[in-house]
């Protein structure tokens, strides 16, 4: 035996130990030197059916994997690369698809001759992958569940904000809101206007057509109030059974008195439905209410409420504000 063999030999036993496939073609005549026996074997190929294996060895590799083994190929004989590496699955004789990958290099021939020969080695990745797989499966389930828990969360923030009944913003949504923008109002001199809105003679309401009817009352007037505003700008909240507040940045009391006259005049226009399909008219009052330098939100809201009370006391289904109270 010759030192080459020798040397081939321990270099096989190596590879061997290693899981490694050692393989090797002649790109000059296109000889398959030395094929992947391993990896056949490994596959439950038996040795008479290797030859016919080689010669047609792009039909073990699956179907999805091809268009990546050819460009990995052509990169590493058109110069691109020096490495030629590539994963892929090959299908074993019991027909399931097991991962390996290749790595190999064109080298010197005999006598020096550059790119006759293509060398390399192949080895079975299918447990990696089946774990990549696995680890795969597990962070798409944990993304599934931390999208679940946020959406959860949001839920669990917008009950917290809004009134059950309406899906206004609730008391306690208004009174940090309202805080918030007097301190803005104050610091930067800015307009802030509140509307204190109470549907007129609700107790007669329930007392006549019932408890649902006025949910119903509540809740028509609970929109009209929401359409009534500028998305993203204004609040409408619920202070409290029949009571709704519009808190109004960057209004002054002109632009809230006009859109206090006209609210009201939309609740006077409308009507609900009782149980026999008969409408149910109502009305408001409403007291408004402009910041001043000084005032906190309990106080605008105590303004507003005292404009309020002015409009009951003159027959209802009116508006006041605070201002024409405070001078009278």
């Amino acid at each position: 035996m010759s030192q080459r063999d020798r040397d081939r030999e321990r270099l096989e036993l190596a590879l061997d130990a290693a899981g490694l496939d050692l393989w090797e073609n002649n790109l000059v005549t296109g000889e398959v030197i030395q094929h992947a026996a391993r990896t056949f074997r490994e596959l439950g190929y038996p040795d008479e059916e290797v030859p016919q294996l080689v010669a047609n060895s792009l039909d073990l590799v699956h179907e999805d994997d091809r268009d990546r083994l050819g460009t990995a190929l052509g990169e590493l004989l058109a110069g691109s690369t020096a490495d030629y590496r590539c994963e892929f699955r090959l299908r074993a004789r019991t027909g399931d698809w097991v991962w390996y990958a290749n790595h190999g290099r064109v080298m010197e021939g005999e006598g020096g001759r550059p790119g006759e020969r293509f060398v390399g080695v192949t080895f079975n990745i299918d447990e990696r992958k089946r774990r990549e797989t696995e680890l795969a499966d597990i962070y798409r389930q944990l993304e599934e569940q931390n999208q679940q828990l946020h959406r959860l969360i949001a839920s669990l923030e917008l009950l917290a904000a809004t009134d059950a009944l309406t899906g206004l913003a609730n008391r306690r949504t208004l009174m940090e809101s309202s805080a918030r923008e007097c301190k803005r109002a104050e610091r930067y001199g800015h307009a802030l206007a509140m509307l204190l809105v109470d549907i007129d003679r609700f107790k007669d309401i329930n007392d006549r057509w019932g408890h649902l009817v006025g949910d119903h009352v509540i809740c028509a007037a609970a929109e009209l109030c929401r359409q009534g505003i500028r998305q993203g700008v204004d609040i409408a909240a619920r202070l409290g059974g029949e009571e709704f507040v519009l808190l109004l940045p960057e209004t002054d009391g002109r632009g809230a008195m006009a859109l206090a006259d006209k609210l009201r005049l939309a609740m006077a226009g409308h009507c609900v439905a009782d149980g026999d399909g008969q409408p149910v008219p109502f009305t408001v009052s409403i007291g408004v209410a402009s910041f001043e330098p000084g005032l906190s939100h309990m106080q605008l809201l105590h303004h507003a409420d005292k404009a309020l009370y002015r409009a009951k006391h003159q027959g209802r289904n009116r508006v006041h504000r605070f201002e024409d109270v405070a001078a009278g």
